[in-house]
C-alpha cells in the first residue's frame, strides 16, 4: 500500500507501469513515499528482486527518484514555467535591473554580417544533405580555442548553450542521475535537470567559482556530472583563477566517471583569461568525457541562437546524432552572419569588456561604501546577499528599481538578488546602493 493507493502488478512491468499510471492520473503525489521494496513484495507475494527491477525501471523514465536510505520518492513534476517567465512588473519609469541582458549599444550591427550571410546563400543555396556546420565558422572556433588553451577535439554547432548542454546530457546520462550545478547558479539550467529526470546537486561558489570541497563531495555521493560556468557566471559574476581550476582538476581526477561541462558564454565580453578544467596549463585533454560551449548571445545578441562546442569523439558525436534526427541544423545563414562578425572583429572584446567592468565596480563600489557585501569579479550581474529577498525586491520596487529575486537562481544556498549592472550609470549606481542600504536597514529587509 502507498497511502491509499495499492499498487498492484506480479511482474516488474506491470509493477512500474501501475505506478506510473497512478503518477500520471494524480493519485500519486509528487514526493509521496514508495513502500520499502521488501514490503511492497511481501504486500504482492512477489520476490524481492522483481520489486527493485520495478524500481529501477521507474526510475530511469524519471517517475521517482532514490535516496539511498531514505528510500524511493515520486520525482516533482517538471517545469513547465521557466524560472524567467516567472517576473516582477515594471512600472512606468522604474529601472529594470533583472534582466541579465547585455548592453544593445555594445552589440554589434547585424546587418552587414546578414548581408554577407545573404550573398552566400544566394551563391550556393544550403539544401538537405549539406554538412551541418559552416567549415569557416568551424575553423574560427577551433583557432579560438587552440588561442585560450582549451583542449582540441570534435567540434558541433549547436541552438545556444543550453541546447548544446541539454544534448550532452540526454545522451550522456539516464534519469535519475545526479547533477553537480552551481548554487546559486543558472536559472534554465535548474529548471532542464528536473524536466530531463535528472537530479540537481547543488555545490556552493565564491568569486573564484565552485568550491572544490563541494565539488568532491557531491562527485562522491554520485554526481555523474558536472556543470561550470568558467567566467561571467549567472547570477553571482564569479571566474575561475589558475589556483581554483588546478583545484577542481584535482578533484576530477579523482573521479574519473565524471562528466565535465564547461559554459564559457562569457567569451567575446570580458576580459578575465580562460581558465579550463578539462586540460593542463599545455592543453592537453585530461577529461575522458569533456565538453566546452561558446555561445554568440552575450557577446552578439541573444537573438543569435548559436553556439560553438568543443569535446571529447564521444559526446559530441552523440549531439551530432540527435540534432541530425531533431532539427538537423542549426541555419547556415546564422553560422555564416556569426562567422562575418567573428572574421571582421565587429566588437573587439576590449570595448565591451572595459564597459561592463567600469559599470560593474561601480555599482559594487558604492554598494561598498554603504557597508554592503556584494559579489561581481566579472560579467554583466551583481549579486547582493540579504536577509529576506522578497521584502527587498519589493521595497526596491517601490524606490523604482525592479531586481531579480535570488530564488530564480537558488537550490539550497542562502537568499540574495542579482542586480545587471550591464547598462547602469555611475549615477544610477549611486542613487541605487542609497535605496538598497536604506531598505536594508528598515522594515522587513533589515540586515542581521
Amino acid at each position: 500500500m502507498l497511502g491509499d493507493y495499492p499498487i498492484k502488478g506480479r511482474r516488474a512491468s506491470e509493477i512500474a507501469a501501475d505506478v506510473e499510471r497512478a503518477v500520471g492520473a494524480g493519485e500519486l503525489p509528487p514526493g509521496a513515499a514508495l513502500p520499502p521494496l521488501r514490503d511492497l513484495a511481501a504486500d504482492l507475494g512477489v520476490n524481492p528482486n522483481t520489486v527493485a527491477a520495478a524500481y529501477r525501471l521507474l526510475r530511469d523514465r524519471g517517475v521517482i527518484e532514490t535516496a539511498g536510505r531514505k528510500g524511493s520518492r515520486v520525482r516533482p513534476r517538471p517545469a513547465t514555467t521557466s524560472r524567467d517567465e516567472i517576473a516582477l512588473p515594471v512600472p512606468p519609469g522604474a529601472r529594470d535591473l533583472s534582466t541579465g541582458n547585455p548592453d544593445p549599444a555594445l552589440l554589434p550591427a547585424l546587418g552587414p554580417a546578414l548581408a554577407v550571410a545573404a550573398a552566400a546563400a544566394d551563391r550556393a543555396p544550403v539544401l538537405y544533405g549539406h554538412p551541418a556546420a559552416d567549415p569557416g565558422l568551424l575553423a574560427l572556433a577551433r583557432d579560438s580555442f587552440a588561442a585560450d588553451g582549451a583542449p582540441g577535439g570534435a567540434l558541433a554547432v549547436c541552438s545556444g548553450s543550453l541546447d548544446t548542454i541539454e544534448q550532452a546530457l540526454v545522451t550522456r546520462l539516464r534519469p535519475g542521475d545526479a547533477v553537480a550545478v552551481e548554487d546559486p547558479g543558472w536559472g534554465s539550467l535548474l529548471d532542464l535537470l528536473p524536466a530531463l529526470g535528472l537530479v540537481p546537486a547543488p555545490v556552493r561558489l565564491d568569486d573564484e567559482g565552485p568550491l572544490p570541497a563541494e565539488v568532491d563531495r557531491a562527485l562522491a555521493g554520485g554526481a555523474r556530472c558536472l556543470v561550470v560556468t568558467n567566467r561571467a557566471q549567472n547570477p553571482t559574476g564569479a571566474a575561475l583563477t589558475p589556483a581554483r581550476a588546478a583545484d577542481l582538476r584535482a578533484v576530477l581526477d579523482r573521479h574519473p566517471g565524471t562528466l565535465l561541462i564547461e559554459d564559457d558564454h562569457g567569451h567575446g565580453m570580458v576580459d578575465q583569461p580562460f581558465q579550463s578544467l578539462a586540460g593542463g596549463p599545455d592543453g592537453v585533454p585530461t577529461r575522458a568525457s569533456r565538453l566546452l560551449v561558446r555561445s554568440a548571445a552575450k557577446a552578439y545578441g541573444p537573438d543569435l541562437r548559436l553556439s560553438v562546442a568543443v569535446g571529447d569523439e564521444v559526446t559530441i558525436g552523440r549531439i551530432l546524432g540527435r540534432q541530425r534526427l531533431a532539427t538537423g541544423w542549426v541555419s547556415h545563414l546564422l553560422q555564416q552572419a556569426v562567422a562575418e562578425l567573428w572574421r571582421t572583429d565587429a566588437v573587439p572584446v576590449a570595448g565591451p569588456a572595459a564597459a561592463y567592468r567600469a559599470r560593474r565596480e561601480a555599482l559594487l563600489a558604492a554598494l561598498a561604501g554603504h557597508g554592503i557585501a556584494a559579489h561581481g569579479v566579472s560579467g554583466l550581474n551583481v549579486w547582493v546577499p540579504v536577509p529576506d529577498e522578497t521584502a527587498v525586491t519589493a521595497a526596491l520596487l517601490q524606490r523604482g528599481w525592479v531586481a531579480a529575486p535570488g530564488a530564480r537562481f537558488r537550490l539550497h544556498s542562502p537568499p540574495g538578488i542579482r542586480l545587471t549592472s550591464a547598462t547602469l550609470a555611475a549615477d544610477e549606481a549611486v542613487r541605487l546602493a542609497g535605496d538598497l542600504a536604506q531598505v536594508l536597514v528598515t522594515g522587513r529587509g533589515r540586515r542581521g
